[in-house]
């Protein structure tokens, strides 16, 4: 792995477990934060797999044998419970561009800012050192929010609106009215929660579960490709925000595979060979693979033509689709890059941030908008087809065509996790 690439900031409590990915031990939680929150998670209902074993064994299969997910995979309320607490709360979750957090949506400087990761709420806050951290928006009298969902502030310190508890942006207690006095009480025993961070290539990834593989492990290879592209350095100059009625498990599938793309995209085909590239196997909770451009195309577009600056250092010829567990779609072309981020709203519902980033803040960025809004409107139409086909009574989880194995790969990536087992370890 590439140094320098990304910054992980890491508070360990030795006592601390997350229930799956190896580790179903008990626990016996301190007073002090991180470890609480560990034993919420760890006595967590959601704990127990959500599929059983028998209807999971066809995914599980070498390719060429295994099948799609059964279809309660993607229909039913109690899997993606058990997903937003465990694979998206309980591994590194994208929460968004480092840049585009720090900013409110005036665009102004903050220093706080409420979150969301799977079901766990969090605050990020960014003190004048520019560091950046994450910590449980739960207050340690209380419970209260430090922030509502969503909110922004750029004081310096976070205040729970409840009984007025004070709070560094680093998670120390400084004042608590009433307390100061009391025999005992021991600020340090009620520090806010602190979740493990980590910025990579200008992405901010959280673990809300506290525990886990290393971000390290869960990035693996992918690190090689991508740091390449420099994407901390390019500038977004558009963002489509879509509401797509199918599990966002469907729509990484759809995003890994082109067997699809002779009758959907004909479009992309004028520009791209449907069957050119390959797929990767390679260490990290990812898949992706590449494809060519056609003899004359600079990138993807209507035309083939760019109206941007090339990524130096990069190969010309070559697109590559990238998808980090669970939510960071990455799709990396010689002149831009395109994020898809994932938020999952209900099992048939799904929210899509899609931003195009440039070299040049002067780049008009139409041409690559124009191509892919339409293409991902026509991935939209056929994700929600098959999201009706899936809540039918005679749907059975079908095989894999030969240029699908970045879809097995992906599926069977699930299936072990339901299992508990960390999506990085895919042996």
């Amino acid at each position: 792995m590439s140094t320098g690439t990304y910054v992980l900031v890491y508070i360990p409590h030795a006592s601390r477990r997350i229930p799956g990915f190896g580790n179903s031990g008990p626990l016996f939680p301190g007073r002090r934060g991180s470890d609480m929150l560990s034993h919420m998670v760890q006595t967590d209902a959601a704990t127990r797999a959500p599929i059983a074993t028998d209807a999971l064994e066809p995914a599980l299969r070498p390719f060429g044998s295994g099948t799609t997910l059964p279809a309660v995979a993607y229909t039913a309320d109690h899997v993606l419970d058990w997903e937003r607490r465990r694979l998206f709360a309980g591994s590194w979750t994208c929460v968004g561009r480092d840049d585009e957090l720090r900013r409110d949506a005036a665009g102004r400087p903050i220093t706080q800012r409420a979150i969301v990761v799977g079901d766990v709420p969090a605050v990020l806050t960014f003190p004048p050192d520019g560091t950046v951290h994450a910590l449980a928006n739960t207050c340690r009298h209380r419970g209260h929010e430090i922030l509502p969902p969503g909110a922004t502030d750029a004081r310096r310190a976070l205040l729970c609106p409840y009984h007025a508890w004070n709070y560094s942006l680093v998670g120390r207690l400084v004042a608590a009215p009433g307390f100061r006095d009391l025999d005992g009480f021991e600020p340090r025993d009620f520090e806010l929660v602190s979740l493990p961070v980590a910025v990579w290539c200008g992405w901010v990834f959280v673990n809300a579960g506290t525990d886990g593989p290393s971000f390290a492990d869960h990035i693996g290879a992918l690190d090689s490709l991508v740091t390449r592209y420099r994407p901390e350095a390019l500038t977004r100059l558009a963002r489509h925000d879509y509401e797509v009625a199918a599990n966002w498990k469907v729509i990484v599938e759809n995003y890994h595979e082109c067997y699809h793309c002779p009758l959907i995209h004909p479009e992309l085909c004028q520009v791209s060979p449907p069957t050119s590239g390959h797929n990767y196997d390679l260490p990290g909770a990812w898949v992706g693979g590449s494809m060519d451009l056609r003899d004359g195309a600079e990138t993807m577009s209507l035309d083939g033509r760019s109206s941007g600056r090339p990524i130096e250092g990069v190969d010309p010829r070559v697109v590559r689709y990238l998808g980090l567990f669970p939510n960071l779609l990455i799709s990396l072309h010689p002149d831009y890059l395109m994020t898809h981020l994932l938020t999952p709203v209900a099992p048939a519902r799904t929210t899509v941030e899609c931003s195009w980033y440039f070299v040049d803040d002067s780049t008009d960025p139409e041409y690559a908008v124009e191509f892919w809004d339409l293409t991902n409107r026509q991935d939209w139409s056929a994700c929600e087809s098959v999201q009706r086909g899936l809540s039918s009574p005679h749907f059975r989880p079908g095989p894999f065509a030969s240029n699908e194995d970045a879809v097995h790969r992906w599926v069977r990536m699930v299936a072990r996790a339901y299992q508990g087992i960390a999506p990085h370890t895919m042996a």
